[in-house]
C-alpha cells in the first residue's frame, strides 16, 4: 500500500474510532494482525464483541467504501475473528458481530451485522 493510502486509512480509522466512541462502542483494539489478514477495529458493544472494517472514499464515483468489503475480504476478516478469540481465550460462544465503518466524504454510516 502506499504511503499516502496508509495514511488515508490510518485518518479513516481514528475518525472511525471516535465516532464509535461517540455511539457508545469500547474499542478494545486498532490493527489486529494474523497470518490470513487484519481487523481494523475491535470493539465492544453491550456484551457483544464487534469486528470492525473500515472503509473509506472521498465520493461515491466508483461505489459505495462498503462494496469493497467484498466475499474474500469478509473471508480474511471471520478468520482473524477467530484467530482473536483463541488468542485472548475467548469463548467461541461468545456474542460477536461484522460490523462496516463507511467513511464517504464527511458523512460516516455504521452498518452494523455487515456480514
Amino acid at each position: 500500500m502506499k504511503k499516502n493510502n496508509r495514511e488515508t486509512g490510518a485518518k479513516a480509522e481514528a475518525i472511525a474510532c471516535w465516532f464509535l466512541k461517540q455511539q457508545g462502542y469500547d474499542v478494545l483494539e486498532q490493527n489486529f494482525y494474523t497470518k490470513v489478514g487484519e481487523i481494523d477495529i475491535i470493539a465492544k458493544e453491550d456484551q457483544t464483541l464487534v469486528f470492525v472494517e473500515v472503509k473509506y472514499r472521498k465520493d461515491d464515483k466508483k461505489g459505495y467504501p462498503a462494496q469493497a468489503v467484498d466475499q474474500r475480504k469478509q473471508q480474511k476478516i471471520r478468520k482473524s475473528a477467530m484467530v482473536y478469540l483463541k488468542k485472548n481465550h475467548l469463548s467461541f460462544e461468545q456474542p460477536i458481530r461484522f460490523d462496516v465503518v463507511e467513511i464517504l466524504g464527511k458523512k460516516i454510516r455504521v452498518i452494523k451485522h455487515a456480514f
